[in-house]
């Protein structure tokens, strides 16, 4: 994304970005927070396309050392609560208190006639992992996530 307008301006929430046989995802937003829950509508698009009902709201807590490595928990966070709850999320809330990270998922039961998931998110990784704003102000969050 090559856009040099403010923050307000920007239309893409979200965006993947290739990398060998996995996908790299970004997510933008005035805040990091608000970066984060993009990047969380960039992962569930990887999944699937279809509109997802925020019908379970569940929590999630992260703690890493820096904001770069808090991303990439996040993202494993969402990752994990998918697999183990076999659900998919499509609103993500997020609140970031210097180390620590509280988030909310909110999504529903995956439905394999209706969602059609393309594949199942391994991991985030380190590979491509970036956290910063640019010198408009808008805050992108990326790295590649193994599929």
């Amino acid at each position: 994304m090559n856009q040099s307008a403010s923050p307000a301006a920007v239309k893409a929430r979200w965006e993947h970005f290739p990398h060998d046989a996995d996908v790299g995802v970004r997510g933008f937003g005035a805040t990091a927070a608000e970066a984060f829950e993009h990047a969380g509508e960039a992962l569930t698009a990887i999944v699937t396309h279809a509109p997802i009902e925020p019908r379970v709201a569940v929590a999630v807590r992260c703690e890493a050392p820096d904001l770069e490595l808090l991303f990439v928990e996040w993202l494993n966070a969402i990752i994990y609560e998918m697999a183990v709850r076999q659900m998919l999320f499509g609103r993500f809330a997020v609140r970031i208190d210097g180390a620590r990270l509280d988030g909310t998922l909110w999504g529903e039961l995956v439905d394999i006639e209706r969602h059609a998931p393309a594949c199942e998110p391994k991991g985030a990784t380190y590979t491509a992992l970036k956290v910063a704003a640019d010198a408009s102000g808008l805050w992108s969050a990326a790295c590649v996530v193994d599929v």
